[in-house]
């Protein structure tokens, strides 16, 4: 049996680490997220995914935040492996944090074309390709499960949800849509998920992240 308790209680003691997923990451310029659920009768995990810019890393990164009770390696939270790099011609594109207007950025072999003016901030540029081409920038079935086992099952994917604004505060297991998923987590029921909250999990609601 899982137990919504449980649930909570590591990702509880995740945030209280700082190994949970902060869409305001001073270091992080977000760009965009997403989360899968998986589980069966005695098996569950949790993904969060959150992309943003980050310079000093030089890249648009997809950090894969990975909880459960059946991890395939490593600890629950985030892992070197788990940071992926997803623009591969950085160096035509920056000139400086800004972008230099001379090539289209390249996402796993593809040269995606930005309808953007050269100078912008870079955050600004990856953010301009989440309409069109958000399953390039976010995990393949792959990278997905490569801490976990091959054959759970998802039973959720969210494109949006409330994210606490405050972990220290407001952790986890105090949050609705924690509380929500942890029930849905360990019944298999995904009725037990419904948000009374407004998402917030759009980038343009963390005006914060990335300015540190």
């Amino acid at each position: 049996m899982i137990e919504v308790e449980s649930v909570l209680a590591q990702l509880d003691i995740c945030a209280g680490e700082f190994r949970f997923p902060d869409l305001g990451h001073g270091y992080f310029s977000a760009v965009d997220a997403r989360m899968h659920l998986f589980r069966d009768p005695k098996r569950w995990a949790l993904i969060v995914e959150t992309v943003g810019y980050n310079p000093r890393m030089g890249n648009l990164v997809d950090v894969l935040h990975v909880f459960g009770n059946c991890l395939t390696a490593g600890g629950p939270g985030f892992a070197n492996e788990g940071f992926l790099d997803r623009v591969e011609n950085m160096e035509e594109i920056d000139d400086e944090e800004e972008y230099a207007g001379e090539a289209p950025v390249v996402v796993r072999g593809w040269p995606l074309v930005v309808d953007m003016e050269p100078g912008k901030p870079l955050e600004d540029v990856f953010r301009a390709l989440v309409p069109e081409h958000r399953d390039l920038l976010l995990a393949d079935e792959a990278e997905l499960r490569s801490r976990i086992p091959a054959d759970l099952p998802k039973v959720l994917q969210l494109e949006e949800w409330h994210q606490p604004e405050d972990l220290v505060e407001w952790p986890p297991g105090t949050s609705e849509t924690y509380q929500q998923i942890a029930e849905v987590l360990a019944s298999g029921d995904i009725s037990r998920y419904r948000p009374s909250l407004s998402p917030n999990s759009h980038w343009s609601n963390w005006p914060d992240s990335g300015q540190l």
